[in-house]
């Protein structure tokens, strides 16, 4: 049976002229994966004209409404029912699609997804959580932006969601887990975070302790939880260094003719090293602790940066993602009624 990826096709600030080749790029590359494509009609099939797609592997779902990049999510949830988003999330809630794309405005997915589709048990938030690239392969984040305050079970809730994602997607049966903190040592960073620390170390999970800023890029760990404020600065700060490099490399080779030959020598290197820092194959952020399967492409996605975003969704549904969780979560709740009754 196919897997029916909903995409909110309308989403992000390109819309359908990424979404919609995106799409079919897809189904170019995944034999076994249908695309509904939600939005306005006549719109996505004008789009769909300018392309060769196999048109029994596509079906259109038309939704009158857009969330625009700046509505605020009360305004999506309460007056933006027929949106592509909100349309997309329904087809996912009434199993008429296993997992939903958008590039729309995140808080509105966040607010939207979590009313529409509902929390796992024993969850509390759901989290924002993408791969980052490392010196010995990537690492997985999260939470990126979701949420500021969070508690330590909320912190101890992410680290277990990590490290069950980083299970199923990357084949690791131990992924190391590590919190972020300003230093490694115990009596370092807020109470919150020390009360994470404990409640992971009672855990089954791979727990290597406290990590730092720069250990995120290092390899030596799997998944980072941290709170949503500390793990989107980590986020941006990487970006903009990612760009400042770029940046001073293009204006040194251009410096004169002697420099623009080293760079057509030395050009195979510098594409290798591109092709491994390259944002868009890191693209597509997974909603985790949700029921059902939501990634979130990056809004200024391109048209190869939004395929990895669906390829990302056909991944997370053929592990079964959210079922592995929550199997992970109601193990984790009974090893700890058991410690109660010990200690009672």
């Amino acid at each position: 049976m196919a897997i029916n990826i909903a995409i909110d096709a309308m989403g992000g600030d390109h819309g359908l002229v990424v979404t919609v080749p995106a799409s079919i790029d897809a189904l170019k590359k995944f034999s076994d994966i249908h695309i509904t494509l939600v939005g306005q009609k006549d719109l996505i099939n004008a789009e769909l004209s300018k392309h060769q797609y196999d048109a029994s592997r596509i079906t259109i779902q038309h939704a009158d409404q857009v969330v625009e990049m700046d509505d605020l999510p009360s305004k999506a949830l309460r007056n933006k029912k027929q949106s592509s988003m909100r349309i997309a999330l329904n087809l996912v809630k009434d199993d008429q699609a296993q997992a939903c794309v958008s590039a729309g405005n995140t808080g509105a997915l966040m607010a939207v997804a979590k009313f529409v589709l509902k929390m796992l048990p024993d969850i509390d938030r759901p989290a924002i959580c993408t791969s980052m690239p490392t010196m010995k392969g990537h690492v997985h984040v999260l939470d990126l932006g979701a949420n500021v305050g969070c508690t330590g079970e909320q912190l101890a809730q992410f680290a277990m969601m990590g490290s069950v994602l980083a299970q199923a997607v990357d084949d690791n049966a131990s992924p190391k887990v590590g919190l972020l903190n300003i230093g490694e040592e115990e009596i370092k960073g807020h109470q919150r975070i020390k009360d994470a620390h404990q409640l992971i170390r009672g855990t089954d999970i791979n727990y290597i302790g406290y990590v730092e800023g720069d250990d995120i890029f290092k390899g030596d760990v799997d998944v980072v939880a941290c709170d949503g404020f500390d793990g989107n600065v980590a986020l941006k700060s990487a970006e903009g260094v990612a760009k400042m490099i770029s940046f001073y490399l293009k204006q040194s080779f251009k410096k004169n003719l002697l420099t623009k030959l080293i760079a057509l020598i030395a050009y195979p290197v510098l594409k290798s090293f591109k092709d491994k820092v390259d944002p868009a194959q890191y693209n597509g952020a997974s909603l985790l602790g949700l029921r059902k399967i939501v990634i979130k492409s990056h809004g200024g996605a391109d048209q190869n940066a939004y395929f990895y975003a669906i390829a990302e969704a056909r991944l997370e549904v053929s592990k079964n993602v959210p079922e592995l969780i929550s199997a992970e979560v109601s193990k984790l709740i009974k090893q700890q009624n058991k410690l109660s009754e010990l200690e009672a």
